[in-house]
């Protein structure tokens, strides 16, 4: 049975190694399995959240209200929208996917940083798309403009702060991107990160309500970062009303569970966890610095709660990710992205003790 030729040119995308291989592969006790590999949220999930999700698990059985008033309601409210302006999917990559689905052709091509979230590609690739990239994984402005101008992508990826290496653009040169290109050409920034961004430096802080000032134009948003939801899939896109109406045709009914939008509306209740969550992280990515440079490794100024850290021959990312996994450590190896680098979430005080103790014996 033959399948699309469009599948022969797509990677898998490769999701962070779970707790279970490691205890499988090595023996280790889940208890002693320190996972910074997903860029999760090394606090857990907020405990009222956790508590509304356990007095609402009997609706289980029944279909979430598919118009999910209520959590565009307090999105809204949180971003000076319209809740007509927001589509909601599980996952801000299931609204890249409807994305992709509702602009791309085997004609059209999509233009991206050089390294980046891997699904801006997988999603294009499956429409059949071409896929352009900058000659630098930084979100440069010129060379955003100038591939631009060459190849008139239908769609422009910017991913700010960018997975997998944490550099971010100024709210300046996104805009700047924006009114650079014509109206056929959708511009996608992707804030999944901007939690952090916006807490580091006001000037990085792109706004939902910024994006809405432009019909060729969407931004994303996640719970799956700072929020602390990884686990229930939530994310959103906030766009001007037609293009919004556009995306819902492709959106199947009831795309997140019950508990899911439950967990999100809850989430929102309570944005002193997400403050909690960033100043944790601020705290603690400043000790992943100071180790770095200890240790005379390079690394990348991050703007998210992971850091990147790139290395030089003879050392080798792939080797030290699996001598870390051996030791029951999980970080992210970038030598798919072709970076001998490698990208660690930044955890709690006692999980980067691990990571440091651990590290130092890999490169050993």
């Amino acid at each position: 049975m033959k399948a699309n030729k469009v599948l022969d040119s797509i990677k898998n995308y490769e999701a962070g190694k779970p707790i279970e291989l490691v205890v499988r592969e090595f023996g280790i006790a889940p208890e002693e399995v320190v996972k910074l590999a997903s860029n999760e949220n090394p606090i857990g999930t907020n405990p009222s959240v956790m508590r509304a999700i356990a007095q609402s698990a009997h609706k289980a059985h029944l279909y979430p209200d598919d118009s999910m008033f209520e959590l565009k309601e307090a999105l809204a409210a949180k971003y000076g929208v319209s809740e007509h302006e927001i589509i909601i999917g599980a996952g801000s990559d299931q609204v890249l996917e409807f994305i992709a689905r509702a602009f791309l052709d085997e004609e059209s091509s999509v233009l991206m940083s050089q390294v980046t979230f891997a699904m801006y590609e997988i999603y294009a690739r499956q429409m059949g798309a071409k896929i352009v990239r900058t000659p630098s994984y930084q979100h440069k402005v010129d060379e955003f403009i100038a591939a631009y101008r060459e190849h008139h992508p239908k769609i422009i990826y910017l991913c700010t702060p960018n997975n997998p290496t944490g550099d971010v653009m100024s709210r300046e040169d996104v805009l700047t991107i924006i009114e650079s290109v014509d109206p056929h050409t959708l511009v996608v920034v992707d804030g999944a990160y901007m939690e952090y961004a916006a807490a580091k430096e006001a000037r990085h802080a792109v706004t939902p309500k910024d994006i809405l000032a432009y019909p060729n134009a969407i931004y994303l948003g996640t719970f799956s970062k700072a929020y602390g939801l990884g686990g229930m899939r939530v994310g959103y896109g906030i766009a001007q009303k037609g293009l919004i109406a556009t995306l819902a045709k492709l959106r199947p009914p009831f795309n997140i569970t019950t508990l899911s939008l439950l967990a999100a509306i809850e989430a929102l209740k309570d944005e002193q966890f997400v403050s909690d969550s960033i100043a944790l992280h601020q705290e603690q990515i400043k000790r992943y610095e100071t180790f770095a440079e200890e240790k005379g490794i390079r690394y990348i100024d991050s703007y998210t709660n992971f850091i990147t850290y790139l290395f030089d021959e003879p050392m080798n990312s792939t080797q030290i990710a699996n001598r870390l996994l051996e030791k029951g450590v999980i970080i992210r190896d970038l030598a798919s992205y072709g970076m001998n680098a490698i990208r660690i979430t930044v955890g709690t005080a006692e999980q980067n003790d691990i990571f440091f103790e651990k590290f130092a014996e890999a490169i050993a």
